[in-house]
């Protein structure tokens, strides 16, 4: 039996970037992990990003979903995600952005990726 599940998705992210200019939407970038990292780590961890996703209304969220997300942007292997490995994965999902001629100079003057 085949499942057609069809998401709807809106990329925010280009005009975050427009309107924001890029210091404006790496700050709004460093709200969202602060809002998901564990405080006493200032990294964003399986149990931090369990309990924040519950809070953000997302109780649907099973465990292995959790750490596919975490293991989609750990660079450095730690089962976490710092604030540049965030910021990196932000980037990475956001199609829109990568494809928006003004984000290529914003990339290459933060050397994200």
């Amino acid at each position: 039996m085949e499942l057609d599940i069809a998401v709807d998705f809106e990329d925010y992210f280009p005009s975050m970037m427009e309107s924001l200019g890029a210091e404006g939407f790496i700050g709004e970038l460093c709200n969202g992990f602060r809002l998901l990292m564990d405080c006493e780590r200032g990294l964003i961890t399986f149990e931090s990003l369990k309990k924040n996703s519950i809070m953000l209304g997302l109780h649907d969220m099973r465990d292995d979903e959790i750490i596919c997300m975490l293991s989609e942007g750990d660079l450095d292997g730690d089962g976490a995600l710092n604030q540049v490995e965030f910021c990196i994965l932000m980037l990475r999902l956001s199609p829109g952005l990568m494809d928006n001629k003004g984000s290529t100079q914003w990339v290459e003057e933060y050397d994200v990726i």
